[in-house]
């Protein structure tokens, strides 16, 4: 049968058009209310810990005069390495990214917990240095070096440190001289699994190369004789004639702890301290109301005024120890007692509330970090630098445009030689209502768009538009171990809809609103398979925009 060429003509442009509608989707608005389910109160003079809420592990802090920053593992979200500023170690606001341009790192082939583990930031002579790994990375990346004289950025492309094996490097300045400290396989055979060491390279200030020879500074941990595991993320700082040299011990669960050695030469030996750890929750009742737990990773700095502070990781489970969201930033203060440091005294508890360092009090950020808050964004200019997606995009993800995102489809989830059409915020409460109005005209089935909470490529749960056996609906999906249900459809009259999640801990419930009523269209969902316990991997739920095309 031939068709009239007008009739093809118009085919053509009504199947351009579909394919133009669902190639994207746009979002009015992204609005987030969260609430800690601990219910910590500061009094005058105190802060609230965490000082960074969600998934922020690994946190390493410095000081440039009376500037402080952090940074925090990132792993395949990009942007990554998130670079935090504030002037009283309390008061956080997120002022870049140390990788924001896809030609410095590739994720491609990258699972959500490889990537970027465990950065340390220092500060020397007017210049940033952030030294991290990328595991798993294609190209044999490893680890590396990025420099900047502003942290807010622009960021140099990575240095690779050649022959630099293992994870958790950290440089230490001593003078002129640069060392790198990281966690590698032992000497010779290992004598038990998670037997690991810390290792000492002199680096090259100048080429951030290595030179000399590396060196094992501590074999499995404090006490050998009684096989410690996972010795790593250390630091070196030097005091009163002595060189510190603090690290984490028996793995990032709920055993994790901080440990701390010392001596006279960078180069070693170096003695355990008289009271190890230096912190740690694991002897703690696990049956105390709202515990923190598997703290350990830290960094200390010295303040103007020469108070010394640690910052550290730790979680906060709820009830059945399930976190979905990540491992936190909590803040302590470093004391100092016979030459030796303390963070914690074992048997005492984190503390959810504590007194301010002494430092210039600060004005309450536009968005908080910690504590219950609230924010929304309009979509009224670019995105925050908080927004990140998954794995490195090889073009423009989304625009901003007449107070919308415009979010274009990607690669399904799953499919690691790209980048889903998602861009994210962390979800930073167990508590937390995340809402959006999106406007998509799906037309095939797989076509979908909406909002996506998501641990890994293989553990999310979506919630939007979608062609569901050639109808339009709103629908509820999931996916647990990589296997994707439906759990819920209902039929819509249009193409823009209000989407609201709304989390509590292991259950969460589903509404939308169209043709200006709110319903419901799922109540108590367990969502316990987004914790890091089931999901597995180091990193937190993020939450937010999501667009789909059919498979």
């Amino acid at each position: 049968m031939r068709y009239p060429t007008a009739f093809l003509a118009a085919l053509f442009l009504a199947n351009a058009a579909h394919a133009a509608d669902s190639a994207t989707a746009r979002f009015e608005r992204f609005s987030y209310s969260g609430q800690t389910q601990e219910q910590a109160k500061a009094r005058p003079g105190e802060y609230v810990n965490p000082i960074l809420a969600g998934y922020y592990p690994d946190p390493s802090v410095v000081r440039a005069g009376d500037d402080y920053y952090v940074v925090a593992s990132s792993f395949t979200n990009f942007p990554g390495l998130p670079v935090m500023h504030s002037k009283d170690l309390v008061t956080w606001t997120q002022v870049g990214n140390a990788l924001e341009r896809p030609g410095q790192i590739d994720f491609t082939g990258v699972r959500g917990s490889q990537g970027i583990f465990a950065p340390d930031i220092s500060h020397h002579k007017g210049k940033f240095y952030i030294i991290t790994t990328c595991a798993s990375c294609p190209g044999g990346v490893g680890n590396f070096i990025v420099t900047a004289d502003n942290p807010a950025g622009p960021w140099s492309n990575p240095v690779t440190v050649k022959g630099l094996n293992g994870i958790d490097p950290s440089i230490f300045w001593d003078g002129d001289r640069a060392y790198v400290v990281h966690n590698d396989a032992p000497e010779g055979t290992p004598r038990y699994d998670g037997h690991r060491a810390i290792w000492i390279t002199e680096i090259d200030p100048v080429s951030l190369q290595r030179i000399g020879q590396p060196k094992v500074l501590v074999d499995g941990g404090v006490d050998p004789a009684k096989k410690p595991i996972w010795i790593e993320a250390p630091h070196i700082l030097k005091k009163d004639g002595w060189y510190y040299l603090i690290c984490a011990e028996g793995g990032t669960a709920d055993n994790h702890s901080e440990v701390v050695f010392r001596s006279k030469d960078v180069m070693g030996p170096y003695t355990p301290g008289p009271v190890n750890p230096i912190l740690t929750q694991r002897d703690l009742d696990p049956k105390r109301p709202n515990p923190v737990t598997t703290a350990g990773h830290a960094k200390f700095v010295q303040t103007q005024n020469g108070e010394w502070w640690a910052v550290f990781l730790a979680t906060r489970p709820y009830p059945g120890n399930f976190y979905n969201i990540g491992r936190d930033t909590f803040l302590l203060p470093v004391t100092w007692k016979d030459g030796w440091p303390m963070i914690l005294e074992q048997g005492k508890t984190v503390p959810y509330a504590h007194a301010k360092p002494k430092l210039p009090a600060q004005p309450a950020p536009k968005v908080p970090m910690s504590g219950d808050f609230t924010y929304v964004d309009e979509f009224d200019g670019p995105l925050s630098p908080a927004w990140m997606g998954l794995r490195t995009p090889r073009g423009e993800l989304y625009e901003i445009a007449k107070g919308e995102l415009v979010l274009k489809a990607g690669q399904p989830l799953g499919d690691l030689s790209g980048v889903p059409g998602f861009v994210g915020r962390r979800q930073q409460h167990h508590d937390a209502t995340v809402s959006t109005v999106v406007q998509y005209a799906p037309g095939r089935d797989g076509e979908r768009a909406g909002l996506l909470a998501m641990q890994n490529d293989g553990a999310w749960i979506f919630l939007g538009l979608a062609s569901v056996d050639g109808k339009r609906v709103v629908a509820l999906y999931k996916s647990e171990g990589g296997k994707e249900t439906l759990l819920q459809t209902a039929a819509v009259p249009d193409n823009r809809v209000e989407l609201v999640m709304e989390m509590r801990g292991g259950r969460s419930s589903y509404r939308y609103r169209s043709g200006g009523e709110m319903k419901t269209l799922k109540e108590d969902v367990d969502v316990t398979f987004l914790s890091t316990q089931k999901a597995k991997g180091f990193v937190g739920v993020v939450i937010g925009p999501y667009v789909q095309a059919a498979r």
